[in-house]
């Protein structure tokens, strides 16, 4: 039966006044395991889950007709990774983001610590998503791993791959749990909840969208990492549909609409943080809350990845005409199908991308340089590289799009941080 319980913080000798260095009471909530649970959604939930995975297997359909698809399926994946970092506060441009990982290519310190976060957030939701396929357990040692990664180089590095052995809390004091708006549960039974969770997400009972939507909100609700458990728990809805058999092709940008959405998606993951029993009309009606949240972002998430796919299709249509006749095979046409993959980077990195020789790819992107395509930048310390423009202005359209509530900033403003408007 889950409910909170009272518990006394010794105080902190560290806290900067009285308040924050004295002890105090708070309440840490106690969630019921996952294993053997029933969740009733109502029939009207049950068919907006059923809509919004029919989306996903549409834009998997499509994207399986179409060149190149591992290119624009990366540059989707990327724009998610940016938007978990933002819902933590880490804001950086798409612009900026390419150049700082171009120079991390080239062994070059970027200098840039907000884009050094959002890259590692990439690093490890590319590593989950390429280690979780169809019918794949989620291993206990892969969201570890994944944690690993995200805090790699930061001050926290220590951290990383570990369950924490620490109380933590959400909002208030930084010093003490006793003004927090949610405490999660102790250390001492995370492992216990971490692995039935693990043990729920390997598991087939559930359409895949529920199993997803639950799955994160009880991740959340543990915050079983000392930081990361936002991106961690949000890469984890990927890698259960994943496993499940969706979004196998193109990763739908659902941080991206639940990034916009945030005062629902908060409210939607505290109303599933019932006390009493499970079978309770508070927890029902919760659960209900936050699936029908969870299905109305996928189904958004799904079809503006489509529309965002069909902008780089035109795109790429545009670059095979202002570049001139190019062999289906030729280093031409196999690093424009490729540059959405890398829209900013250097003549080694394009030859490995495309598997041709350095000369070939030289003479491909002199030719995209003078089709106006690829323009040459500097990187790092004094690196030549090359960026599409057009591809990181469309990059940059999307998240703003998404960020809007109407999903056009023509109709309605981004409702929270983006890039700049592209000129």
């Amino acid at each position: 039966m889950a409910g909170y319980e009272r518990r006394q913080w010794q105080g902190s000798p560290t806290g900067q006044t009285y308040r924050e260095r004295r002890p105090c009471n708070y309440d840490t909530y106690l969630p019921d395991p996952l294993a053997g649970r029933d969740f009733a959604l109502s029939g009207e939930v049950t068919a907006d889950v059923a809509a919004a995975e029919a989306a996903l297997v549409r834009l998997d359909e499509s994207a399986t007709a179409l060149a190149g698809t591992r290119s624009l399926a990366r540059l989707i994946l990327r724009a998610e990774s940016v938007a978990s970092s933002r819902i933590e506060g880490l804001v950086v441009g798409g612009r900026r983001l390419l150049r700082a990982d171009a120079a991390r290519r080239l062994g070059n310190d970027p200098r840039d610590r907000t884009a050094e976060e959002v890259l590692a957030n990439i690093d490890a939701m590319s590593m989950g998503v390429e280690t979780v396929g169809p019918g794949d357990p989620i291993e206990p040692a892969v969201l570890l791993e994944m944690h690993r990664l995200l805090l790699a180089g930061t001050p926290l590095e220590e951290h990383g791959g570990r369950l924490r052995d620490q109380q933590n809390w959400i909002g208030g004091s930084g010093y003490n749990p006793c003004a927090a708006a949610f405490v999660p549960p102790p250390p001492e039974i995370v492992q216990d909840l971490f692995d039935d969770l693990c043990a729920f997400a390997s598991a087939d009972a559930w359409p895949p969208l529920v199993q997803a939507a639950i799955t994160h909100a009880q991740f959340e609700t543990i915050h079983p990492f000392v930081d990361g458990n936002g991106r961690v728990g949000r890469a984890l809805i990927h890698l259960v549909l994943r496993r499940r058999g969706l979004g196998l092709l193109v990763q739908p940008p659902i941080s991206l609409v639940l990034a916009t959405w945030s005062s629902a998606y908060v409210a939607g993951l505290t109303a599933t943080r019932y006390v009493g029993p499970p079978d309770s009309a508070e927890a029902r009606d919760g659960f209900d809350r936050w699936v029908a949240l969870a299905a109305e972002a996928c189904l958004r998430a799904a079809d503006d990845a489509a529309r965002f796919e069909q902008r780089v299709r035109s795109l790429q249509a545009e670059w095979l005409e202002r570049a001139g006749p190019a062999r289906r095979d030729s280093a031409l046409r196999l690093l424009i199908d490729a540059l959405p993959e890398a829209p900013v980077l250097t003549t080694s990195v394009a030859a490995d991308l495309i598997g041709r020789s350095l000369r070939a790819t030289t003479q491909a992107m002199d030719q995209l340089v003078r089709a106006g395509i690829l323009v040459q930048i500097t990187v790092g310390r004094r690196n030549r590289a090359f960026e599409a423009p057009e591809l990181i202005e469309a990059f940059t359209a999307f998240e703003r799009g998404l960020a809007s509530p109407e999903g056009n900033t023509a109709i309605a403003d981004p409702s929270r941080p983006v890039p700049q408007r592209p000129n």
